[in-house]
C-alpha cells in the first residue's frame, strides 16, 4: 500500500502528465471533478508517467529520450517499446532504421489505442469526461475529424475534391489496417449502443504498422479497404476521417456510439461545429415520408411533422446517409457557400499546428514549426 506521501507525489506526478498533455494540440483539459486524473492513473504506472513527461510530438530514438530521462539507452528502449503496445505513445519504424517514439494525444490517440483494454469503469469516466474534452469552440474552428460525404451521395453535376471523396483518399495509401470501433465497444460495456460492424476504424500509412504490430488492429488489402468504405455507408455509418488532405485514418461513425456524435447531438447548431463541404436540400414535393431517411440521420436533423418530413439544415452534417438511401430522389446533397467551409489542412502536421494555434499552445506550436522546417523544407508565416 502507498504511504501518503507516495500517494501525494504520485498526485503531482499525474497533474503534471495531464499538463503535458493538455499541451499538446488535442488537448486534455482539466476537471472540477478531477476524472482526468482518475483516467490517467488507470492507464500508466507512475513510472509510465514520468517516462511520458520526457517525449515530444517530435519522433526520436530511445537513446534521445533516454538522455532527457536520465536512464540508460537500453532500460528506454525496452520500456517505450513497452508503453506503444499498451497504447500510451506512439511508434514508428522505417525499414533498416532504429525505431522512433514520440508522445500521443489523448485524443485522437491514446484512448483510442485502449480499444482492447476497456472495462467499465474506465468506459464510465470517459463517458463522463467526454463533454470537456470536446468543446464546441476548438472543435468548430480547428476540428480533428471532418464529414466526408458517403460515395453513393455526392452530386455528378458538381465538382468533388480528392480528399472529400473517400475511395480517393485511399487510393493514395498502399498500407492499411483496421482496428475495432473503440465508441462501440464502450457503449456495448455500457450496455447501450448498436450492433453495427464493430471493425470500423480504418488506419493508413505508417499508422498501419503501429496498430498491427501492437495488436490493436490487423492488415487489410486496399481492396478490402475500400469494401469496408462501402460496407459502412450500407450500415449507415458517418465517414470521418482525419482532418486533413492527406489522411491517417478513417473512422465510420454511428450517432448512437461514437464520443463526437453524440456529443455534438447536444448542439443546438452541429453544422457550424462540424467540418463538412456538403448540407442535405430537399424537393418536399417529391418526397413521400417513408422515414427511411429520419432512421439513418445521425443528428436527429430530419423529423415527422404532420405528416411531413422536415429537414433543419442547421442540424445536417452533410455525410449523405439520406440521399444515399431516399427512394424518390427527393434530398440531395450541395456544396456549402465557400464562406461557410472549414479549411482542410494539406496535412496532419498542420491540422495540429492550426489546433495549437487556436488553444494558444504557442510553445506546441513553435515546435511544431521547428520541426516542418527542418524535416519537410517548409515555410510558414
Amino acid at each position: 500500500m502507498n504511504t501518503p506521501i507516495q500517494m501525494d507525489e504520485h498526485a503531482s506526478l499525474y497533474k503534471r502528465l495531464a499538463k503535458h498533455l493538455d499541451d499538446l494540440p488535442g488537448g486534455f483539459p482539466p476537471t472540477e471533478t478531477g476524472v482526468e486524473i482518475r483516467i490517467l492513473r488507470r492507464l500508466f504506472s507512475p513510472e509510465e508517467a514520468t517516462l511520458a513527461l520526457h517525449l515530444t510530438l517530435i519522433l526520436e530514438e530511445a537513446a534521445a529520450i533516454a538522455r532527457r530521462a536520465g536512464i540508460s539507452g537500453e532500460e528506454a528502449e525496452a520500456r517505450l517499446k513497452e508503453m506503444a503496445r499498451k497504447g500510451l505513445i506512439y511508434s514508428s519504424r522505417k525499414e533498416g532504421e532504429p525505431v522512433r517514439y514520440m508522445a500521443a494525444q489523448f485524443v485522437i490517440g491514446i484512448w483510442e489505442y485502449h480499444v482492447d483494454d476497456l472495462d467499465p469503469q474506465l468506459v464510465s469516466d470517459m463517458g463522463e469526461y467526454m463533454p470537456t474534452l470536446l468543446d464546441f469552440d476548438t472543435w468548430s474552428r480547428a476540428p480533428q475529424l471532418r464529414t466526408v460525404p458517403v460515395g453513393q451521395s455526392i452530386p455528378v453535376e458538381h465538382k468533388v475534391l480528392p480528399y472529400e471523396r473517400a475511395e480517393e483518399m485511399i487510393s493514395k495509401h498502399k498500407k492499411f489496417a483496421v482496428a475495432p470501433c473503440i465508441c462501440r465497444k464502450e457503449q456495448k460495456i455500457a450496455g447501450k449502443g448498436c450492433d453495427r460492424l464493430e471493425e470500423a476504424c480504418l488506419i493508413m500509412g505508417g499508422a498501419a504498422d503501429y496498430y498491427a504490430e501492437n495488436g490493436k488492429g490487423r492488415y487489410i488489402s486496399k481492396e478490402e479497404a475500400v469494401a469496408l468504405v462501402n460496407r459502412a455507408e450500407k450500415e449507415g455509418l458517418v465517414l470521418q476521417p482525419s482532418n486533413a488532405q492527406k489522411i491517417a485514418n478513417i473512422c465510420m461513425c454511428c450517432g448512437c456510439c461514437c464520443g463526437v456524435l453524440r456529443t455534438l447531438k447536444g448542439h443546438p447548431k452541429p453544422a457550424d461545429v462540424i467540418s463538412s463541404a456538403f448540407v442535405a436540400v430537399q424537393d418536399a414535393a417529391s418526397c413521400i415520408a417513408c422515414e427511411i431517411c429520419m432512421e439513418r440521420c445521425p443528428m436527429d436533423a430530419i423529423a415527422l411533422m404532420d405528416g411531413v418530413i422536415r429537414l433543419n439544415q442547421d442540424r445536417c452534417i452533410g455525410c449523405g446517409l439520406c440521399v444515399s438511401t431516399c427512394p424518390t430522389g427527393g434530398l440531395k446533397l450541395v456544396r456549402k457557400p465557400e464562406e461557410k467551409q472549414k479549411e482542410v489542412p494539406e496535412n496532419l502536421m498542420k491540422s495540429y499546428i492550426n489546433l495549437a494555434k487556436v488553444r494558444g499552445k504557442f510553445k506546441v506550436w513553435k515546435l511544431a514549426k521547428i520541426w516542418l522546417r527542418s524535416r519537410m523544407k517548409t515555410i510558414i508565416p
